[in-house]
């Protein structure tokens, strides 16, 4: 064989395995799987253990939102050689998955934010804060509940009610705004059918977003707190 066949040989080979490789690549960061959840729990506890309850997560202002509040360090647990490498669904490995805990103070339980909802979000937050540095007050709309209004979408240059699509779902889920300004999803039409499927028992003023968290692996991050009233999720006062 001539060294230029030779030549043509390797680059064939070379451009076959960079065609399968992107795919395996994609199909590892595209999904968060049981497996991948179980490894990080498991990394998790043996962390509490080791370091008298201290977590590793990154710290954020005590003011984040619960689903938001504590990111997984995953350098800490490589540090400790709790983990030979971070899971391909992760953002820090190129995925589409924040891996948070929650429930920290009782029993914390890892779980993961769908970040190609927070891809949705910041498109309407762009427009938002554009809006914002010409006009005072925010375009708000109608009334949805205590502290939680619909966007003027118009006022936005939008087309239409904003919404991203639901990583439980794929339900449309409308984009709110708080009377603090802030972006927040709708959650109610997920909630709605887990609710009529439960048998547990709520409170007057139990946050039932943890229907959510129970069943998925996801938290619904950007999200305001439901009660239930009239057997109906409802945003709870602010």
């Amino acid at each position: 064989m001539t060294l230029r066949n030779n030549f043509l040989l390797i680059l064939l080979l070379l451009m076959l395995s960079g065609c399968m490789y992107p795919q395996e690549q994609l199909s590892q960061n595209e999904l968060t799987n049981d497996a991948q959840l179980n490894m990080v729990q498991q990394a998790i506890n043996q962390y509490q253990e080791r370091n008298e309850g201290r977590l590793p997560i990154i710290t954020k202002d005590q003011d984040t939102p619960i689903y938001q509040k504590y990111l997984i360090d995953f350098t800490l647990l490589k540090q400790q050689g709790l983990i030979q490498s971070i899971p391909g669904s992760a953002f820090e490995n190129g995925g589409f998955y924040q891996y948070v805990l929650i429930d920290v103070e009782t029993e914390p339980t890892v779980k993961v934010i769908d970040l190609r909802v927070t891809d949705q979000l910041r498109e309407v937050q762009q427009k938002l804060n554009f809006y914002r540095n010409e006009h005072t007050y925010p375009p708000f709309g109608e009334k949805e509940g205590e502290g939680v209004y619909t966007l003027n979408y118009e006022a936005l240059n939008l087309d239409k009610p904003p919404h991203i699509e639901s990583p439980y779902s794929g339900n449309n889920l409308p984009i709110l705004i708080n009377t603090d300004g802030e972006l927040i999803i709708d959650y109610r039409l997920d909630l709605y059918p887990l609710l009529e499927e439960t048998d547990r028992t709520f409170q007057q003023d139990e946050d039932i977003r943890s229907l959510l968290t129970d069943q998925y692996p996801i938290v619904p991050a950007y999200s305001a707190p439901y009660y239930v009233k009239n057997n109906e999720p409802v945003f709870a006062i602010q």
